[in-house]
């Protein structure tokens, strides 16, 4: 069922509900665009199903009276569209933070919703590329396109993810004003969570001799990664650019641009990094996201836990 179907199977007040919940995460909880608008659609999904479910429109009241049966009911049918368990766990988790506001708001007790568990799967480990597979695509991504300002700038991209830690989104947020690149950046990640980020040389060049090269006039406020006509770089230029090299180099479909994040954070901690001061230059808000990003074993974690711990 499309989302507008949806839509008009919720009631006036649950839609008036989900916008202000959906505007509460922009606004107070710093939430991205992109993830505000897969709430939107995971909650909307939720809410025509109980409606059909029940076999009327679902106002405030009836939202507040959802049983674990219910929740049951909702979960095997979502499974038997093909929905698989990560992405279920995904959907609950957008239902539990708008049932976890909507409770507060309306003053219900939310438990049914609340304690329903959600579906257990494997996680992906992050595969990040070797540090020659990283300097060979930094090499062969200057030399994708005919226009060598297009390769000066792929290039620079790609550096600031691999020698930075840079998400792409923020890679391709930098303002022309920024460059030449300071020996420190002051970023703004998820959550609108600020960190300090060294810049190393080999950036700071990548950008210099993009800047150098790029046809078109920067000015100060506007992005500094601009695309082929001149606009704003999509991070989808940058996923075919990384596509096209890894071919070149027979790498696996794992190495994507954010593989450059993954790689910039176990490159580190093999070289001696320190795992908390390596979870601020990434800006994780645990520690635990941080450890999970970076290909090491069991063994070299306990190896750089004893170095670090005061008792070992």
């Amino acid at each position: 069922m499309s989302e507008t179907a949806n839509t008009m199977l919720i009631s006036a007040a649950a839609r008036d509900a989900l916008e202000t919940f959906l505007a509460y995460q922009r606004s107070i909880k710093g939430a991205a665009e992109n993830t505000t608008l897969a709430y939107g659609r995971d909650i909307t999904e939720f809410l025509a199903f109980m409606t059909t479910h029940s076999g009327q429109t679902q106002g405030l009241g009836a939202l507040a009276r959802i049983t674990t049966q219910d929740m049951r009911a909702w979960m095997a049918r979502t499974r038997s569209g093909g929905v698989g368990p990560r992405s279920l766990a995904r959907k609950l988790s957008a239902v539990k933070a708008f049932y976890k506001w909507l409770a507060s708001r309306e003053g219900f007790e939310p438990t049914a919703v609340l304690s329903t568990r959600s579906p257990k799967f494997t996680k992906k480990l992050p595969r990040p590329l070797a540090e020659d597979a990283a300097r060979e695509l930094l090499d062969i991504t200057s030399l994708q396109s005919d226009k060598p300002w297009v390769g000066a700038r792929d290039t620079a991209v790609l550096t600031l993810l691999w020698g930075c830690g840079l998400r792409i989104s923020e890679a391709l947020g930098l303002l022309a004003g920024q460059a030449p690149l300071p020996q420190v950046l002051r970023i703004t990640g998820k959550g609108g969570k600020e960190r300090i980020v060294p810049v190393i040389d080999a950036a700071r060049v990548a950008v210099d001799t993009y800047v150098a090269a790029c046809p078109y006039d920067l000015p100060a406020d506007r992005p500094l990664f601009r695309a082929i006509r001149g606009g704003p770089l999509a991070p989808r230029a940058i996923q075919k650019v990384m596509a096209q090299a890894r071919m070149q180099l027979g790498l696996p479909a794992s190495a994507t641009p954010h593989a450059m994040r993954h790689s910039f954070a176990t490159h580190l901690l093999n070289a001696g990094g320190d795992l908390r001061a390596i979870q601020e230059l990434l800006g994780h808000a645990s520690l635990s996201t941080t450890q999970a990003y970076t290909a090491v074993d069991t063994v070299r974690l306990m190896e750089v836990y004893a170095r670090a711990h005061p008792k070992a």
